[in-house]
């Protein structure tokens, strides 16, 4: 707000003013004075927003997280399991508004003397963020040094002020940080004591059209127009519409824009909800030849208390509230001739947690489950001495539903279902078989159109069965086993040796007694090789095994059927992007003869390709070298390459290069592994290299 000696200044004489109105307001505004001292400590985070998939290099989400003393940063999941702040946002601000004279435009009239009260609280509240907001990825137009124009994709983070202004940042993504900042633009929303923030984004007719809702502590909620300059395809509003006016004291908690189908009206439309005290506030939204029009109205009788959480199912339009009795109702929208009403139900906590209280709620991204924070509820008329915060699953689909969502999905990615997937997991865990009827309907699907999804899905299917069918251990195997596991070999009859012998073997017997306790912490796939070879009592182990072996068969020709499809996806790029004989530096002649050697796979297309491919390379291989002997590596396995001497290389399942670094990506369930893009491949390489794992959809870290 200005520099830090002025700053200390003002606030040791706010501080220590006689005038009441001044000091007070000032040692209890936690904003001007964070630190507190006799107050609690400002720790924690007061909000956080995720952006929607494939901003970040990993093509995962970014969060945006805005601490309790008011300091709105960017973070990013660049490595397995470890976060990196990107950008402090209201540091950047800050840096903007100081150089501006803290003036919007530079029409405003010169601002006050810091010392005066009034000018120090305007200054902070311009900075003082409550709520951001993701907008959904928009294209914009990069012109090139050519004059080309390619296609960007970016990324706007909406956040709302303390004073009702509202800065939209606008990144280019992927998000790599300060130098990804496109743009930032301020708006004045004209609202008083601002609560809430949500982007309007609304498709009529292939045009896309954008907005931002605002919601008011007083009650007022309107719709702000956002200009999105160069943003291809978008348009906004021509003026602000107010939802709701009445300055009813009821504040506006949360809110929630839904895109649905108006079956009656044969259109799109869009469904806001916000939650107001214990009611819930709806406005649909649709555009008609007369233009905009809106219906609003309120629900009652859901809650006896306020709504503390709300979310909704974006797909089906569902949305979900809870009050901090231990309460939370599902409203089905249905829609009617004009408008729409609202089904509701109870969904009571406390027939599955016992009594508890709810604190917040959230929907997963396909509505398999609902997350509740909860703590203990009243025992006996007393309120518990300690609070344990705790994060509920209860399902919201059958295991039915979620098997027919992921066959007819239309995203066709199992990393972006995950919810779903789970579900399904669950099921196949807990029966140890595949249901008929998902078998069924998956082969179906396989022989109609043949789609890697559904073979991914297939593969996922065996995977789990195949560690359902494994003997689990005992107990887990990350605990410490207190028993002494030693035994004395001298003691055994017939048994003599040396002092080192009898270490050896006492080691040997610790490490076969702890692999024998093995538990169910353990990932059951590392442990199935040795679950087939464990002794122990022999009847009724040979069918087992024979199943486990019939099991792995099928899953390893589903991996090598999507090895081929993709090897033929890596051949349709060398094909399309060499004009001449050249080295690649994809062994190309080896992907060629790996798919030709065996009789069995008869593939016209990659027959086809690999004719144009091998015609064009002109009788030349361009074999790879080992970095570390110079011997040519051959192309025998597509998950290692091993020389002549023994050196054996990983190979990377986006390229089928061997990775010969010391540094190399692996997807999020350890499935492949990939090597790092370097500076001297060609971009459709690099784009080959963005892909995910050919076999689970997930992200390569």
């Amino acid at each position: 707000v200005g520099p830090k000696k002025e700053v200390a200044e003002c606030k040791e004489k706010f501080a220590s003013s006689a005038d009441p109105t001044v000091s007070q307001m000032f040692m209890l505004d936690r904003v001007f004075n964070p630190e507190g001292k006799s107050l609690t400590p400002m720790r924690g985070f007061k909000y956080s927003s995720w952006s929607p998939l494939g901003c970040d290099a990993n093509g995962r989400c970014l969060l945006a997280a805005l601490t309790m003393d008011n300091r709105l940063t960017i973070h990013a999941n660049l490595n397995r399991l470890q976060w990196v702040q990107l950008v402090d946002l209201t540091e950047l601000y800050g840096e903007r508004l100081f150089e501006a004279g803290y003036k919007l435009c530079k029409a405003d009239a010169p601002c006050g003397e810091l010392g005066d009260f009034p000018e120090f609280q305007r200054r902070h509240s311009m900075q003082a963020p409550v709520r951001m907001e993701w907008s959904g990825i928009c294209t914009t137009q990069q012109v090139k040094h050519n004059n080309e124009c390619r296609d960007v994709g970016s990324v706007l983070l909406a956040v709302l002020f303390e004073n009702g202004n509202i800065a939209v940042w606008q990144f280019q993504l992927p998000f790599l940080g300060k130098e990804s900042i496109t743009s930032c633009n301020t708006i004045e929303s004209g609202i008083s004591s601002p609560s809430v923030l949500s982007w309007w984004e609304y498709e009529h007719n292939n045009r896309k059209m954008s907005g931002l809702i605002v919601g008011s502590a007083y009650g007022p909620v309107k719709i702000l127009p956002i200009n999105l300059k160069a943003v291809k395809g978008y348009f906004t509003l021509r003026q602000p519409v107010v939802l709701w006016q009445e300055m009813d004291q009821l504040p506006v908690h949360s809110i929630k824009c839904i895109p649905l189908y108006h079956p009656y009206q044969k259109c799109s439309c869009s469904l806001v909800v916000a939650a107001r005290g214990p009611y819930v506030f709806w406005c649909l939204l649709l555009i008609s030849k007369a233009g905009l029009n809106v219906h609003n109205s309120h629900v009652t009788g859901l809650h006896s208390l306020p709504i503390v959480s709300m979310t909704a199912d974006k797909q089906n339009g569902t949305v979900y509230t809870c009050s901090s009795d231990g309460k939370v109702r599902q409203l089905i929208p249905i829609f009617t001739d004009v408008a729409l009403k609202f089904e509701h139900q109870l969904i009571k906590l406390s027939e599955v947690f016992g009594s508890v209280r709810t604190h917040g709620i959230a929907v997963s991204p396909c509505g398999a489950y609902l997350a509740v924070i909860t703590t203990e509820g009243m025992a006996n008329g007393l309120h518990p001495v300690n609070k344990n915060y705790q994060v509920q699953f209860v399902t919201l689909k059958t295991f039915e539903e979620a098997a027919a969502q992921l066959l007819e999905s239309s995203v066709q990615n199992l990393f972006r279902q995950v919810d779903l997937t789970d579900l399904v997991r669950w099921k196949i865990l807990k029966d140890k078989h595949i249901p008929q009827f998902l078998q069924e309907a998956l082969d179906k699907k396989i022989e109609s159109c043949g789609s890697t999804y559904f073979w991914r899905f297939k593969l996922f299917l065996l995977r789990i069965l195949y560690q359902s069918m494994q003997k689990a251990p005992s107990e887990a195997a990350w605990k410490p086993s207190h028993e002494d596991a030693k035994i004395l070999i001298s003691d055994s009859p017939g048994m003599g040796s040396t002092e080192d012998d009898q270490e050896e073997g006492t080691s040997k017997q610790a490490s076969k007694q702890s692999l024998c306790d093995t538990g169910k912490g353990v990932d059951l796939d590392d442990t199935a090789e040795d679950s087939l070879h464990q002794p122990g009592d022999t009847g009724g182990r040979e069918p087992m095994e024979e199943k486990l072996l019939e099991i792995q068969a099928q899953i390893e020709a589903v991996e090598m059927h999507l090895t081929r499809e993709h090897m033929k996806r890596v051949l349709g790029e060398v094909y399309l992007h060499t004009w001449i004989t050249e080295n690649t530096s994809i062994p190309t002649r080896g992907v060629c003869d790996f798919l030709m050697s065996d009789d069995s796979y008869d593939d016209r297309t990659a027959r086809v390709l690999i004719g144009h491919i091998l015609k064009k390379m002109n009788k030349q291989t361009f074999p790879e070298h080992c970095s570390l002997c110079k011997e040519i590596l051959p192309f025998t396995d597509r998950k290692q390459a091993v020389c002549s001497n023994g050196h054996m290389w990983l190979r990377c399942f986006l390229t089928y290069q061997s990775c010969q670094s010391l540094v190399y990506r692996r997807c999020l369930l350890h499935d492949s592994i990939a090597r790092h893009p370097t500076p001297e491949d060609p971009e459709w390489i690099k784009r080959l290299l963005q892909g995910p794992c050919t076999f689970c959809d997930s992200p390569v870290f």
